[in-house]
């Protein structure tokens, strides 16, 4: 392994005090305000971070986007001037990761960037989008000759929050438009010695979108591309940031030389406010990993990843606040690079004295969040919808826990023993009251661990609720459980989760609940007759039908979170 890449935004969210925040990319509107003052502490803030994660070993940084940074003819002008006025800011910033810390630095791009100018001008031109797009990669090659590459992703695009002229939309519809792409932009990389780093993740849109887990389209969309400056990176399994998936079996099958993606701020386990520790896991991927050919190195993100309130920042707060994402950002480096134990890299950062506290704090913590925060029963089985993996957690999502009569239902269907969902999940919260010890013993935020405490205590009502009759006395609990929990972590601190408490019957009997399981979702990767011919394609005019007769038939989250559950139709 010779890259050992880590995302460095989280300078640039300094001061960003939403309700919720969209970790995904840098908020550069969020910057158009932004005061001389204010790019000097981004500046101090990205040496600082820097400084720190070069010390650990990590030799390679991402930061957002091509878009930002891409000037063009086409632009309006309040968004060329914009536009220069970063391009100053971040050519200086290259220069300081690069110069001062020996960084390679990598930009990440969404294909395709629009404006509205650019959008009326262009149309739907494919060839004429796709000139646009590679002179815009050429331009940012040429003009920052610091990077050392590009990140495509060509799966995901913008929020539906993202409030900016400059949007990006899914421009890449099947394998060979891909292919065709990379085709086209490889030789550009090759005379200028870049490296092309295409990402697989994908949430499920058009035909490509099962490319993170189908072989044909991965194989399709890779034929015929041999060119060293390749990179193919890949999330660890064949869905987002979740346990309990197997490694990607890609990672032994493509030949060009491959980046395995982790995460470190846990986006769908706390966003580091509570020990969700990934180490143990490194050591695993990394033993599999010992017999696939050319695999480039590791890709850690830190920072980015998820919708939700928490707010901390890897390698930037006081005291220990992040100590739970430098834990892991240590133990990934250590694994993976210096090819030591995950325990090592906790003694390394946390001292030999408190390391045995420690690591039985981390190991309890990983019981708790595989046992009470997973429901193990679902989260082993396979199951897809149209082009997705369907996640192992659903209950739980970024910082939402959902209690209402629909995902009762859902997981009364497809856990098979509730009896032992509910046996391990009462056994895992009985381990808090030595957590909370340990962490004093081990020096580590012990409010961290009482919040995780509370957190799982409503975590566990819920599982309760799910498998247990229904019971009123239960659904007070649960009432009171949330007014303490908003009480005792109130919104201003930043960690406090949404508990979405519903007791209205879901209007969906279990019998016609399991017919239409049985029609949606199958539990192999191949289609079926009925997914070509229905769930592929008369699904999504169906969706859209539906949605045109009444926008607010789905609820607000699916709607409004990311890119809306929309993404999945198309």
């Amino acid at each position: 392994m010779e890259l050992f890449l880590i995302d460095a935004i989280g300078p640039f969210f300094r001061g960003y005090d939403r309700n919720r925040v969209n970790w995904s990319k840098i908020p550069f509107m969020h910057l158009a305000d932004a005061s001389p003052e204010d790019w000097a502490a981004m500046e101090h803030e990205l040496r600082d971070f820097a400084s720190k994660v070069a010390e650990q070993g990590y030799n390679a940084v991402t930061l957002d986007d091509l878009a930002h940074l891409a000037a063009h003819p086409l632009h309006e002008p309040e968004v060329a001037e914009r536009i220069a006025m970063l391009r100053g800011k971040f050519s200086r910033f290259f220069d300081m990761l690069h110069g001062e810390f020996g960084l390679r630095v990598y930009l990440t791009s969404d294909v395709l960037p629009m404006t509205p100018a650019i959008s009326k001008a262009l149309g739907s031109d494919l060839a004429g989008l796709e000139t646009y797009y590679c002179n815009l990669v050429c331009g940012v090659l040429d003009d920052f000759p610091q990077l050392s590459g590009l990140i495509l992703r060509v799966g995901e695009s913008d929020g539906n929050d993202v409030e900016d002229p400059i949007r990006t939309r899914l421009h890449l519809r099947s394998a060979r438009e891909a292919n065709r792409l990379l085709r086209r932009l490889l030789p550009e990389f090759e005379k200028r010695g870049k490296d092309l780093i295409f990402r697989t993740w994908t949430v499920g849109a058009h035909r490509i979108g099962d490319l993170i887990w189908h072989r044909d389209t991965l194989d399709k969309t890779l034929e015929g591309l041999d060119s060293p400056n390749l990179i193919v990176s890949m999330k660890h399994g064949e869905s987002d940031f979740f346990r309990y998936l197997p490694l990607n079996g890609a990672f032994f099958r493509v030949k060009q030389r491959k980046l395995l993606e982790l995460q470190a701020r846990r986006e769908y386990e706390g966003a580091g406010e509570y020990p969700s520790f990934i180490g143990w896991d490194c050591e695993r991927i990394a033993a599999e990993l010992s017999q696939a050919e050319n695999i480039a190195g590791i890709s850690v993100w830190c920072q980015t990843g998820g919708w939700h309130r928490f707010q901390r920042r890897a390698y930037l707060e006081t005291g220990n606040r992040d100590i739970w994402i430098r834990l892991n950002t240590a133990a990934a480096i250590t694994v993976f690079k210096h090819r030591k134990s995950a325990d090592s890299a906790v003694e390394d950062l946390i001292g030999p004295e408190r390391t045995p506290a420690a690591l039985e704090l981390l190991d309890h913590a990983d019981v708790v969040i595989r046992d009470l925060l997973y429901i193990g029963d679902f989260a082993r089985q396979k199951l897809f919808f149209r082009r997705v993996r369907i996640p192992p957690l659903l209950h739980v999502y970024w910082d939402s826990l959902f209690i209402n009569h629909g995902v009762r239902k859902v997981m009364r269907h497809f856990v098979r023993s509730p009896d032992l969902a509910m046996a391990g999940g009462e056994t895992a919260a009985a381990l808090f009251p030595r957590m909370i010890s340990l962490a004093s013993e081990a020096g580590l935020p012990a409010d961290d661990i009482e919040h995780m405490g509370d957190f799982f205590h409503l975590v566990l009502l819920a599982r309760r609720y799910y498998f247990l009759s229904y019971d009123e006395e239960l659904a007070e609990r649960i009432r009171n459980a949330k007014k303490e929990y908003k009480l005792r972590w109130p919104k201003e601190r930043r960690q406090r989760y949404r508990i979405k408490v519903s007791f209205t019957p879901f209007p969906l009997r279990r019998r016609t609940l399991g017919l239409a399981a049985s029609l949606l979702l199958r539990r192999k990767r191949g289609y079926r007759w009925v997914d070509r011919i229905f769930i592929l394609h008369l699904s999504g005019i169906a969706f859209r039908l539906l949605r045109s007769r009444d926008p607010a038939t789905m609820p607000k989250f699916l709607r409004k979170s990311a890119m809306g559950v929309d993404v999945l139709f198309k």
